[in-house]
């Protein structure tokens, strides 16, 4: 990579990690008291790809230690979001599902998120979101390829 192109990835890489901070302030003022970005993100992730999961392989898809990832599970579970039940591939181990709590949980907070999305709308138009949106995609993409290089 030549001496111009790294600052412009260097930079990309800083504005998004500015925009991961500020968007887990505006996501966690939005969510009741005592839930995280983490919470929301773990029954976000399980809507996406399915629940079903087990810990571990949750834990894998955040780049976390499974202590790290059982500690946020039974923090949802504590609050009836998900529950664990006997992995049926493996009597070892559990998997997650949501609950119609947790998905109803979901979906209560994209829905606080509204207004803070209207306003952003009138700043950056939808069309423009819509675009950015498949390149953004292609780095996640690479990133979660190439995340053990």
């Amino acid at each position: 990579m030549d001496k111009k192109t790294l600052p412009l990835y260097f930079e990309l890489f800083t504005e998004i990690g500015i925009i991961q901070q500020l968007s887990r302030a505006l996501l966690e003022a939005r969510l009741p008291e005592g839930f995280l970005q983490s919470h929301f993100s773990v029954l976000n992730h399980l809507i996406r790809v399915q629940d079903g999961r087990t810990p571990l392989e949750i834990a894998r898809a955040f780049q976390l230690p499974k202590t790290t990832m059982t500690h946020t599970l039974s923090g949802l579970e504590k609050h009836g979001l998900i529950e664990m039940r006997p992995n049926p591939n493996d009597g070892r181990s559990k998997c997650v599902w949501l609950t119609e709590q947790g998905r109803e949980f979901r979906q209560e907070s994209i829905e606080k998120l509204g207004l803070a999305m209207s306003d952003l709308s009138q700043l950056i138009d939808p069309k423009k979101v819509e675009n950015i949106l498949p390149t953004l995609r292609e780095l996640r993409i690479y990133l979660d390829e190439n995340r053990d290089k």
